[in-house]
């Protein structure tokens, strides 16, 4: 059974090429210190390759939280950004504000007379504008340096050229799937994440390559102010929660719960997560929680309604077992103690509060 490696002497959030049996990223998807940028590749809102865009600036170094998100945001064999780069398209202020290039409105108006004809997406022009336009999106929103009140000029551009061009541009994905969603959240750039759920058109629940959407990005997103758990709650309600990432079958909540994140387990637990859904190996969030001797997490989920401590993974293991084998016996003492009243509640035994049909010999159990 897999546990938790150790890194320089401390827990980490790096799964260094191997499986973790809950909840940690699979070996398919292994981690990099790189920092995550828009792919140069990118493709339509279906995901599908376009071209190769120019190179985007580089970011400073990611600490390691960080780099266990942008992972998930890769798939194994994703590209590699190239060295090649040209100069950014310009803008003009007006009145403090931003407006679209000469060549970005073209490449709307274009979108917005052919959005609706796949054969001529597919033309050689459409297929320049589609660059232009992507390219440039994914510069201005899905930076970490990226200005919000710039993407707010852009959304509200887009949308006054046609809403149709809007939900298009927005859904856009890279070569490795993500949208500018899938980025602001990794940046943790949530005034941004705010502007683009305000707009009404995002597909919240749209799966990068390597299987994550932008809520299982946002279960390990660093969130320090109330306001901006606020906005990742509505991100939460906005989509699936219990969506199931397609390398894994890892859910948000699982991704939370085997990284410590009380504040995201407690915010999916408010937003309707399941804690009994299982993902490829069998393994819940119970289980996670249970290996990784997050004390704490295992009471919300034990508190749950219908929460069961009796299911067992792939291998027969149930989260009892797992505690015990990880070493973790204040968690253990507490599924213990679940199980066994669960048992004593099973259907045909009184509840304590439930009285027996009532009858002139019969009393309720606790009367």
């Amino acid at each position: 059974m897999a546990h938790t490696t150790k890194v320089n002497g401390s827990a980490s959030g790096n799964y260094l090429g191997y499986t973790c049996k809950c909840g940690g990223l699979q070996s398919g998807s292994p981690l990099s210190s790189q920092t995550s940028q828009p792919e140069q590749e990118v493709g339509t809102s279906e995901g599908k390759p376009i071209s190769s865009l120019d190179a985007f600036p580089t970011q400073e170094a990611c600490t390691n939280n960080e780099s266990t998100l942008k992972s998930i945001m890769k798939k194994k064999d994703g590209n590699k950004d190239s060295n090649g780069a040209k100069k950014n398209l310009q803008f003009v202020g007006i009145n403090g504000g931003y407006e679209l290039s000469e060549k970005m409105l073209s490449a709307c108006n274009l979108l917005k007379n052919t959005i609706n004809d796949p054969k001529a997406l597919t033309s050689k022009d459409m297929r320049f504008c589609l660059n232009t336009l992507q390219h440039e999106w994914f510069r201005v929103s899905s930076q970490k340096s990226a200005i919000p009140a710039m993407v707010g000029d852009y959304i509200a551009a887009f949308e006054a050229i046609s809403p149709d061009v809007l939900r298009y541009v927005i859904n856009l994905a890279d070569g490795n799937g993500n949208t500018a969603l899938h980025y602001s959240v990794s940046h943790s750039n949530f005034e941004i994440v705010k502007l683009l759920l305000d707009a009404d058109v995002c597909n919240v629940d749209h799966q990068n390559k390597a299987g994550y959407t932008p809520i299982m990005l946002a279960a390990l997103a660093a969130v320090e102010a109330e306001k901006d758990m606020r906005i990742v709650e509505e991100l939460f309600g906005c989509g699936d929660v219990n969506a199931k990432a397609s390398q894994a079958g890892q859910t948000a909540l699982m991704l939370a719960v085997s990284h410590g994140r009380i504040d995201m387990v407690k915010g999916l637990l408010a937003c309707g997560a399941d804690v009994n859904i299982q993902d490829d190996e069998g393994s819940t969030a119970l289980m996670c929680a249970s290996e990784h001797g997050h004390v704490e997490i295992v009471k919300l989920l034990l508190a749950q309604p219908g929460c069961n401590g009796h299911l067992e993974d792939n291998d027969g293991s149930t989260a009892l077992s797992i505690a015990l084998e990880a070493g973790h016996k204040d968690i253990a003492v507490l599924l213990y103690a679940h199980v066994n009243f669960a048992k004593a509640q099973s259907p045909g035994t009184p509840r304590l509060g439930r009285k027996t049909s009532p009858g002139p010999t019969h009393r309720g159990s606790f009367d």
